[in-house]
């Protein structure tokens, strides 16, 4: 166990000056395991671990729903959904940010992406809100906070991983992701309104729009309600696996994106292009934790771990708290998905014995995920934001991001301690 927790400071330290996540954590694991076990089963070992995730089938489903959000970001669809969310909310007080929030979750349902999401909305809501004269922290904060919808509302490519991992039905995963999702929507329309009940300065209302203008608004985002129906209703009813759902997706939102006259040869070859980048990454953040896993696995530490909480004199209760909480510490230092590829092998069989639901823990693990991508220090959601808009301090934007991270640890709290929240819908499945 002492030669795994030295090799996690010593993974820290590399990222800390700057290494690459994927190739620290190979670097660390494969050092590890040599001095363990030997230099020639490391060499077997790491070509092995690549090849085995490369080769499985189930990450299929993963570059095509990356490609069908970079489709749908390519056709120039989040304006009109930031439109017409702004057309229904906009004349509250706080209604660009109650928009920001609905056009982050509806992009966010056909993007699978938090960061995409962020920066997508960044483009378009922030002037806006600037214009009717919003404060910078609560507008960039709003915006940050939204995009962690991303990788909660389904297609999510943080599910995708947890259940290749754990053998759990995505499609399940997806389901029940939804109503924690609309929960997340709820509690931060509510977080805004205490914001601006407090300091109305920071969020004035904007203009009223007649309601022949907003169902118009409406009929322009049919694309985006179209392809999330089609998605999780044909998963839902069991049409089409989420491998085949990830390929329809890709092509509605292709086909989308060609009917709106957003996407001619050179944008086709470049978001093909980008899909294959933001894939290779992962795939480099995958490789490297699953030769950390092996060093961690053979150093003793899930053992010792799960020994730890097992022997502890505390209530059910207690535990998931505890387990809840060092989730919250390793998103302060560690990447979103590499959380779940570092974690699961620890975490899940103590969860399991424990007698909890693992598509109920897979929701929540990436819940307290969203969390990590709004906290300091590498909170990346917040970066995002600091390089679109590098006037705004730093501090500016953890401001504003304070409201809605209280607001995150209530609507954790309500999903793990009411666990039919996440799994009634996936109940109703076949």
């Amino acid at each position: 166990m002492t030669a795994s927790l030295l090799g996690i400071f010593i993974l820290l330290l590399l990222l800390f000056a700057g290494a690459p996540l994927g190739f620290a954590m190979m670097a660390v694991g494969f050092v590890g395991y040599g001095l363990i076990r030997g230099w020639e089963p490391a060499l077997v070992m790491v070509p092995q671990q690549i090849l085995d995730l490369a080769l499985n089938f189930g990450f299929s489903v993963l570059p095509l729903f990356i490609l069908m959000g970079v489709f749908v970001a390519r056709s120039g669809m989040s304006e009109d959904l930031y439109d017409a969310c702004y057309k229904w909310l906009g004349h509250f007080r706080g209604g660009l940010a109650l928009a920001t929030v609905a056009a982050c979750a509806g992009f966010a349902s056909v993007s699978g992406s938090s960061l995409a999401t962020a920066a997508t909305m960044a483009k378009v809501a922030v002037p806006a809100m600037r214009k009717f004269r919003y404060s910078d922290s609560f507008a960039v904060g709003t915006v940050a906070a939204g995009g962690t919808l991303g990788m909660l509302i389904p297609p999510s490519t943080a599910m995708i991983i947890y259940g290749i991992l754990t053998e759990v039905d995505v499609a399940k995963l997806f389901v029940g992701g939804v109503l924690p999702g609309l929960l997340t929507v709820i509690v931060y329309f509510g977080v805004i309104s205490v914001v601006v009940r407090v300091s109305p300065n920071a969020g004035p209302p904007g203009d009223r729009t007649g309601w022949r203008e907003r169902w118009i608004a409406l009929s322009k985002v049919w694309g985006v309600i179209a392809l999330f129906v089609m998605i999780m209703g044909g998963i839902f009813m069991g049409i089409f696996t989420p491998s085949e759902a990830g390929g329809i997706g890709a092509f509605g939102a292709l086909a989308f994106a060609i009917g709106r006259k957003k996407m001619s040869w050179w944008h086709f070859f470049a978001s093909l292009v980008e899909a294959g980048r933001i894939t290779a990454l992962i795939f480099v953040v995958a490789f490297g934790a699953l030769i950390l896993n092996q060093f961690v696995n053979i150093a003793g530490l899930p053992a010792a771990m799960a020994a730890f909480i097992e022997n502890l004199d505390v209530s059910l209760t207690q535990t998931l708290l505890l387990i809840l909480l060092i989730y919250i510490l390793l998103g302060t230092i560690i990447e979103g998905l590499a959380i779940i590829f570092l974690t699961v092998p620890i975490f899940v069989p103590i969860v399991e014995n424990l007698g909890f639901d693992l598509i109920w823990f897979g929701v929540v693990m990436i819940m307290i995920i969203e969390i990590s991508l709004i906290t300091p220090p590498i909170g990346l959601n917040v970066f995002v934001m600091k390089s679109m808009l590098p006037e705004v301090p730093l501090i500016d934007i953890f401001k504003g991001i304070g409201p809605f991270f209280v607001g995150d640890i209530i609507r954790l709290l309500i999903v793990a301690f009411f666990p039919p929240i996440v799994l009634y819908l996936p109940s109703l499945m076949g």
